[in-house]
This record gives structure tokens, C-alpha cells and sequence, in this order.
């Protein structure tokens, strides 16, 4: 096993960069003399995309931190295994500027796929999740002494929570409203921003 250190630290790097990425999707819009703030009401939905990007990547970042809390080394399956979840966290930027985009210039079913894509990006997001908590489930070693397994078991439910809830939010988008997606997205953002220091331990004494 090795130290955790490195690992904590290229994460935390990454997560940065990313949130970065968001700030740079936004531009001052074009104007007419005297028109800037009908402008920059019209960028609306690009603000809106940014700033629930970037508690979301907040939120990841939370989720991350008290991940890492939980064990005391790692190997090089569970370094593969970050970069995965490190890997969901990058391409968040792009499904953002396409929510912008299609809340700004986009119509009715513009806006359907691109809250479906941002869904899916979501949804995929919570999948190396799953493989970590069950890693760490089947190698017990890495965990803190304080750390049960069994507690650790409990935790696999918040990413399956995430694949099927966001994908749900993803069809919702599609085939009913793009805003009622968009909302179900939030609230698993906020779900997850609840739920960031795991659930809670009673779960594990069912």
C-alpha cells in the first residue's frame, strides 16, 4: 500500500482545473449601446448552467474529501479507479456549455437533449463510485480502523441512487419537460451535497 497523499492532492488539483473550465464558458454578451443589461439578462441560462455546475463540482469535491477520509492507502487498482471518478468530473464543463447554449439559443428540443446529455454525464458520473465503494468493500486493509466494512457496504447505495435518479431525470428531460429535468438534476445535486459525509451510520446496523 501506499500513502494517500499524492492521490489527495492530483484530485483536489483536478477538481480545480475543472471548476476553472466553468468560469472560463462564461463571456460578456454582445450589445447595443444602451442595451448591456438586456444582454446580460439574456445570458440568464448561461449563469444558471454555471452556477449549478459548479456546486455540483462543489458537491463532488465534498463527496471526494470524505471519500479519501476513509482510507488509510491505496493500491494501483484504486489509484485506476480515482481517475475514473476524476474522469466523470472533467467532462462536466462540456454538458454545462451545451445547457447554456440550448436555454439561450436553443428551442424546445434543443433544450430536451441537452438536459438528457447533462443527465447521462451525471449519471455516468456515479458509476466509479460504485466501483470504489466496492472495492474498498472487498479490501477491508485499506480502510481506517474506524471504518467498518459493513459501513462501507451502506455507502454503494448513494452512487445507485445517482445512475438511477439521474437517468431518470435524463428521460423526464427527454419525453415529459427539459425544466422538470433539469429540477430533478438539482435535487440530486442537493441529495448528494446532503449526503456528503456518507449516510448516516445507523443504516449500517439494519
Amino acid at each position: 500500500m501506499s500513502a494517500t497523499d499524492r492521490m489527495t492532492a492530483f484530485s483536489d488539483g483536478v477538481f480545480a482545473i475543472v471548476i476553472t473550465l466553468l468560469v472560463i464558458e462564461l463571456r460578456v454578451p454582445e450589445y447595443h449601446e444602451g442595451e448591456l443589461l438586456t444582454g446580460l439578462l439574456g445570458e440568464g441560462a448561461s449563469y444558471l448552467a454555471f452556477v449549478v455546475s459548479f456546486v455540483y463540482i462543489g458537491v463532488l469535491w465534498l463527496n471526494h474529501h470524505a471519500l479519501l477520509r476513509l482510507i488509510r492507502g491505496t493500491t494501483l487498482t484504486l489509484s485506476w479507479i480515482n481517475l475514473g471518478v476524476l474522469f466523470g468530473a472533467v467532462i462536466i464543463p462540456f454538458p454545462t456549455a451545451v445547457l447554456a447554449s440550448a436555454f439561450t439559443h436553443g428551442d424546445t428540443d434543443d433544450q430536451r437533449a441537452a438536459v438528457a446529455l447533462y443527465a447521462l454525464a451525471a449519471a455516468l458520473m456515479s458509476a466509479p463510485w460504485l466501483v470504489f465503494f466496492g472495492y474498498l468493500h472487498r479490501h477491508p486493509a485499506l480502510l481506517e480502523r474506524r471504518v467498518s466494512p459493513e459501513y462501507v457496504r451502506t455507502q454503494r447505495l448513494r452512487p445507485v441512487t445517482g445512475l438511477i435518479l439521474y437517468g431518470l431525470s435524463g428521460l423526464l428531460g427527454w419525453f415529459v419537460s427539459p425544466l422538470l429535468g433539469l429540477i430533478g438534476v438539482i435535487v440530486m445535486i442537493i441529495y448528494h451535497a446532503v449526503t456528503s459525509e456518507g449516510l448516516p451510520r445507523w443504516l449500517t446496523r439494519r
